[in-house]
């Protein structure tokens, strides 16, 4: 029995030293495993970018230009006579009709020297009969030698005198009637007035302006054009041919106005390289306000580029590099290579490219920051017309019910186990 005590007093130490060798090779085994599970190095995919493929298509080229809406007639309204205003027949910012009363003059003074004026016409014309009566008799009586041949040149000429002054007579009596008239402001143009600078009670002249009218029922929308927009038009332009142009105003989307191009100047400005352009458009609406901004899309598909199909790409793939314009299209080994390219007019929403792509070719779209030529991006294939800025779309109530499901059903089989 003492034997015993003493081999388990003996194996007890070495029962411990086992375990503590145990527990380090079990650590050292651990780790081991630990480190066949940590991956390799990175594979060189290199950065995740979106990518689209160029669009090739049938469009019609335009080209964009800001402007301001002028009207087609303005007119300031001027007395054409002096006096105090008695009436303002308009109300301010309303629509008149050519001839409508917008001022009222005294007329009293004006009505006086007509009534005078009439008068003297009258007592002109009397004198001028009585005179050609007298005229006749003397004819008669020289026929019978009563009377010398001076006598009746002298009487003859007394007439030819008595009709200018019955001309002038009348000439003044006709002044006065017209500057009668003048004390009736009328609108000389339809369209829409001003309010009333001058009001009732003043006195005024013929320097004064009253207020102002601008037609309403056309405008033109001027702008300027570059020298290219002015190789592709002017030509149909000058020749009498159609050019379209479309309008948009700050508050509207897209071009819903449409007018046709009326005007081309005769040279370019050489310090800015822009030609001044403009447009009529129908306002029967009376939406376009003479002033306003103006976007302005002018179609210049009449040029010798503007045929056929075009290519088309975001103006988000397109970078600047001084002056020239660049895009990276990413090729078979998705690998990013530097491009450079030559860019035309917008397009529906894209930018038409003259040269440098092809039609198929994959170019970055998004996270052009983050490429570097002949680098290695891994690309994500998103429509040319992605917009990364826009909200996602909330998903449809069938996916979100079968998202539920699913999630329920992984819960349950968690659960069970």
């Amino acid at each position: 029995m003492k034997n015993v005590q003493q081999i388990s007093v003996l194996l007890k130490p070495l029962a411990a030293s086992l375990a503590v060798a145990g527990l380090v090779a079990f650590s050292l085994a651990g780790c081991d495993s630990a480190n066949s599970k940590v991956p390799d190095a990175p594979a060189a995919g290199g950065p995740p970018v979106s990518t689209a493929a160029v669009i090739e298509k049938q469009i019609t080229e335009t080209q964009e230009f800001s402007g301001r809406l002028e009207a087609i007639e303005r007119v300031e309204i001027r007395s054409r006579v002096g006096g105090f205003i008695t009436s303002v027949n308009f109300k301010p910012g309303s629509e008149v009709k050519k001839g409508d009363v917008l001022f009222v003059i005294d007329p009293r003074p004006f009505q006086a020297e007509v009534s005078r004026a009439e008068g003297a016409a009258a007592s002109a014309r009397a004198k001028a009969e009585l005179a050609k009566l007298e005229l006749s008799r003397a004819e008669k009586l020289l026929a019978e030698k009563a009377i010398p041949q001076r006598e009746l040149d002298e009487k003859a000429s007394g007439l030819k005198e008595l009709d200018a002054n019955v001309r002038a007579a009348q000439a003044s009596y006709e002044a006065a009637r017209l500057n009668l008239s003048y004390t009736q402001v009328q609108a000389p143009i339809s369209g829409r007035v001003s309010k009333a600078e001058i009001t009732v009670g003043n006195l005024i002249d013929a320097t004064a302006i009253l207020t102002s009218v601008v037609s309403t029922d056309r405008i033109y929308a001027s702008f300027d054009g570059d020298e290219d927009t002015y190789l592709r038009v002017a030509g149909t332009s000058q020749k009498g041919g159609p050019v379209s142009v479309k309008v948009g105003l700050a508050n509207e989307s897209g071009f819903p106005h449409e007018g046709k191009l009326e005007f081309v100047d005769n040279q370019l400005d050489p310090a800015t390289g822009s030609v001044r352009m403009r447009a009529t458009f129908a306002n029967a609406d009376r939406m376009l306000v003479p002033g306003l901004f103006a976007r302005i899309q002018l179609d210049t598909g009449s040029g010798p580029q503007a045929q056929g199909t075009a290519l088309l790409i975001s103006d988000r793939a397109v970078g600047t590099d001084q002056s020239r314009k660049y895009v990276y299209v990413v090729g078979a080994d998705n690998k990013a290579e530097y491009r450079a390219v030559k860019l035309g007019p917008n397009a529906n929403g894209l930018r038409v490219v003259r040269e440098g792509l092809k039609a198929g070719e994959k170019i970055v779209v998004n996270g052009l920051q983050r490429v570097r030529p002949g680098a290695p991006v891994t690309p994500q294939l998103v429509a040319m017309d992605f917009d990364p800025t826009a909200p996602a779309a909330p998903a449809k109530p069938a996916e979100k019910d079968a998202k539920v499901a699913a999630n329920a059903a992984k819960a349950a089989s968690t659960s069970k186990e």
